[in-house]
């Protein structure tokens, strides 16, 4: 049998191509739909997911590695230091840092989480709360004490798994 010419092969090929499409657009109209009717439905969020971020004001020694790590400069962070009485009888007063400011502006944030991994401390952690949105960019900005009630919306800790050893610092 002669070969087709190239011509005569894309005319051939071109209505089974179309055909395909079609069988693959009318199988897809058979399913229902999966869009949910945000904000009237809400999905379960992820356990893990990436939403804002949370502070923990206490567990924060204001050594600055977050803002430092940060590749958009978006956290602002103040603090000064205080005399504190020794803890134990007899010996040095100790020097303490205090947090004044810490400020995260969501306006700039990219959600990289590199915050919260490089804090030695615990003091940020991720909430899985997303819906957080302001009619001004400027209220995007968030200061400790409203970064300290994220904390509320914040999951347990998983179990660890058995015969894993706990973190350095951490109870088991």
């Amino acid at each position: 049998m002669p070969e087709l010419p190239e011509k005569v092969a894309q005319t051939i090929a071109t209505p089974l191509g179309i055909v395909k499409g079609l069988k693959t657009t009318f199988m897809t109209m058979l399913h229902p739909a999966v869009t949910v009717q945000y904000p009237r439905e809400k999905e379960a969020v992820a356990p893990r997911a990436r939403g804002v971020i949370s502070l923990v004001e206490d567990n924060c020694t204001v050594c600055m590695l977050c803002a430092r790590q940060c590749p958009d400069w978006c956290i602002y962070i103040e603090g000064h230091k205080d005399k504190e009485p020794p803890r134990r009888e007899g010996g040095k007063p100790r020097t303490v840092a205090k947090l004044d400011r810490f400020d995260i502006d969501y306006g700039l944030c990219m959600y990289c989480g590199i915050c919260v991994e490089v804090c030695p401390f615990d003091a940020l952690h991720w909430s899985p709360e997303f819906e957080y949105s302001e009619t001004s960019i400027a209220e995007l900005l968030h200061d400790k004490v409203r970064l300290g009630q994220w904390e509320q919306t914040v999951p347990e800790q998983p179990a660890l798994e058995a015969g894993a050893e706990a973190p350095k610092g951490k109870k088991k």
